[in-house]
């Protein structure tokens, strides 16, 4: 194994409190370094210039940098090395930086902390095992759990992409929380005004489909090839015939509280939580539904009429 250290200056990030020479030679006697050295700005082209050179000179097979944080400068140093023959993957960063010379005001206790950071990043990467790139397949669809003005913003912006995106809501319609309200702070916009286009258009949006009264139940896979399970609750009227008129509510019997309006008003037992609901068929509540309850005594179901009510007679 032979291992390579190079020790970036930083400018004068990490110079002016560490001793980077020091660093390069207790670094070198480390008997699985074969070469360290140190510049100024190793990031910068003659800087990878060193690093390409030194592990053709020395045959290094694993390179340490001990410089700033990997975030900036990772990938700069993988495709550095990757062009002189080393797999990506057996490069090291020691950051220097964030981690010592800028919370250490000390020379002296900055460069001991920064031959330590250097040592650990040597076991490291004396430990790493080349990787290879692989390539998944992703199904270019998204998921958006619940429709809420969020969720139904996220499925207007990615179905604009062209990207198929399927919306799960638990409730009867979507819209949420924000088809409750009147006013939205601070400009006392309408909320209707606001939420009831975006409604219409992933209503109408030839890339969305929407599973309302549906809860996720499970998901598992990967990114790419994500696999979701979810239970759609009976909503006891069918999405494609109905036409939304509105004769089986009007002729419904049962009033109970209704949840859209927090208990302050009432609501049938066949019923649609809002005007503006989307999609605008209405819902049976089966627990307060007289044909899926026990009936009182005196009570019997007679055939549905021509509009399709279920009439109840004593």
């Amino acid at each position: 194994m032979r291992i390579g250290v190079f020790v970036c200056h930083c400018g004068t990030n990490i110079s002016a409190t560490v001793d980077v020479e020091r660093v390069a030679k207790e670094i070198s006697y480390h008997p699985k370094v074969k070469f360290s050295t140190t510049y100024k700005y190793m990031c910068s082209d003659p800087g990878q210039t060193i690093v390409r050179q030194a592990i053709k000179e020395y045959k290094l097979d694993r390179v340490v940098i001990s410089s700033c944080s990997p975030r900036l400068h990772e990938k700069t140093f993988k495709k550095c090395v990757e062009d002189a023959g080393i797999n990506p993957y057996l490069v090291e960063i020691a950051n220097i930086r964030e981690h010592c010379s800028w919370v250490h005001p000390n020379m002296e206790e900055a460069t001991q902390k920064a031959i330590e950071i250097t040592e650990l990043a040597v076991a490291k990467v004396s430990r790493d095992k080349p990787l290879e790139k692989t390539y998944t397949p992703i199904e270019k669809k998204v998921l958006v759990i619940g429709a809420g003005v969020s969720g139904i913003q996220a499925a207007i912006d990615i179905s604009f992409a062209r990207f198929p995106v399927v919306m799960v809501e638990r409730e009867s319609s979507i819209g949420g929380r924000m088809a409750r309200f009147d006013k939205t702070f601070p400009t006392l916009d309408c909320a209707a005004c606001i939420l009831t286009p975006k409604m219409v258009t992933v209503a109408q949006n030839e890339y969305v489909t929407i599973h309302t009264c549906s809860e996720v139940e499970e998901v598992s896979g990967h990114v790419g090839n994500f696999k979701v399970k979810f239970r759609k609750k009976a909503r006891s009227v069918d999405l494609h015939k109905c036409t939304g008129c509105g004769a089986c509510w009007n002729k419904c019997p049962v009033q109970v509280s209704s949840e859209f309006d927090l208990g302050l008003g009432k609501r049938k037992a066949i019923y649609v939580p809002f005007a503006q609901a989307v999609p605008n068929v209405p819902v049976i509540d089966r627990k307060n539904c007289l044909w899926f309850t026990p009936l009182e005594a005196g009570c019997r179901r007679q055939p549905a009429d021509a509009s399709g009510v279920l009439p109840l007679t004593g």
